[in-house]
């Protein structure tokens, strides 16, 4: 297969920073996506960039997935987080048999929602299976046509096992149940599903989402695919939420000039010694973050070209990582709102935005930072891990 020209990404990424800070305000309010701001990371081949490549995608490695993501979420989280998911599905389906693959991407922008959370069953029946369940948590419904669903698949002899199915967003009835104090403007809504049919093929056992059981044969052993879903989950998310605390660190720093400390006699709020040590403490922890997400992605990449089998203690680190970095950029954004005094909590201060989505995404199962630092603890102290999900 001959490869393609790949765009400079980071750089279409960073000039959609004023469009989508211009679109935020707009896409909390009415908790949903911005068609124009879809309409321009489709345009940007934003989402390509996890799509098979004889589709017209970019099969893009871990390092430029964290640098665009960090260019989306300066602009605005709640984009850059649905796009990250965008990616992670386009990856996920890049797993299922070819012909469902031509299926889906036939229109080579297609958008998946989907999450991983195991819920509601799917009978065996003649075929295929039918599936009943209701899943919450849908980023970017709005703008999707299939959605990846995970659900317990029970087998003729009643044997239990779960298994991620693609069934068109069409078949599923969404719930606008959406109302959310973070990330209000993924419209991450809830869809249903009542005895929606999905043929064989369209459907795999959780078990065999892991590089040596890839279910295409055009996709395996091709890099993008070398790795496991904990680490592809971390190495998609982990940009925004460090591009969400650079986000909030400019709006602190265009402040400080100008803006005096309310009953001191400081004039410049530069010039008080808490504010050097705010910026301080803010800026490191942005680089920590940043420290190990650059190192999850090398790590990433390195084993996509080599195929360099995965230790469980480096799949548990992904895991942490994947706690980590949004926990320490959602510190960093505290201390920068704090600094801002009480002029950030209007809404049309963007920094009171950026706080509440940066910490909506250490509420996310998979970057709960207790979580994930219990299971690389465990592994740390030779215990299994207590999560599938690693």
């Amino acid at each position: 297969m001959q490869a393609l020209e790949v765009p400079n990404l980071v750089k279409r990424a960073g000039d959609l920073v004023p469009l989508l800070r211009r679109n935020a305000a707009w896409s909390e309010q009415n908790r949903r996506p911005a068609d124009e701001t879809v309409e321009a990371l489709t345009a940007a081949g934003i989402l390509r960039m996890r799509t098979p490549q004889r589709y017209g995608g970019y099969e893009c490695d871990a390092s430029t997935l964290l640098d665009v993501g960090i260019e989306l979420g300066r602009g605005d989280g709640a984009a850059a987080f649905n796009t990250a998911v965008w990616w992670i599905t386009s990856w996920n389906m890049g797993l299922f048999p070819d012909e469902v693959q031509d299926e889906v991407f036939a229109d080579p922008d297609a958008r998946i929602a989907g999450t991983i959370v195991v819920n509601g069953t799917g009978i065996a029946k003649d075929g295929g299976i039918v599936v009943n369940g209701e899943w919450g948590f849908n980023s970017g419904a709005s703008h999707s046509t299939w959605r990846l669903l995970s659900t317990i698949m029970i087998g003729p002899d009643g044997q239990a096992e779960p298994v991620m199915a693609a069934v068109p967003l069409s078949a599923m009835r969404v719930v606008d149940d959406w109302y959310a104090s973070g990330l209000s403007g993924t419209g991450s809504v809830t869809t249903i599903a009542e005895d929606v049919f999905v043929p064989d093929g369209h459907y795999l056992r959780m078990a065999d989402i892991a590089p040596e059981n890839v279910a295409s044969k055009l996709n395996a052993g091709r890099p993008m695919f070398r790795t496991h879903l904990a680490a592809v989950v971390m190495a998609s998310t982990t940009g925004l939420a460090i591009g969400l605390a650079r986000a909030a660190n400019e709006a602190f720093h265009e402040r400080i000039g100008s803006r005096p400390i309310t009953n001191t006699f400081y004039e410049r709020q530069a010039d008080a010694p808490v504010t050097h040590l705010q910026a301080a403490e803010a800026s490191l922890k942005i680089d920590e973050a940043e420290f190990h997400a650059r190192k999850l992605a090398s790590m990433i990449d390195e084993k996509a070209l080599t195929g360099e089998a995965w230790s469980l203690r480096e799949r548990a680190y992904a895991r942490a990582v994947g706690g980590r970095v949004p926990q320490l950029a959602a510190e960093a954004v505290d201390i920068l709102a704090g600094a801002c005094g009480a002029s950030s909590l209007y809404t049309g201060n963007p920094i009171q935005r950026i706080r509440r989505d940066a910490h909506a995404m250490t509420l996310h199962q998979f970057h709960l930072p207790t979580s994930a630092l219990e299971l690389y603890g465990r592994v740390l102290c030779g215990l299994e891990p207590n999560s599938f999900f690693f």
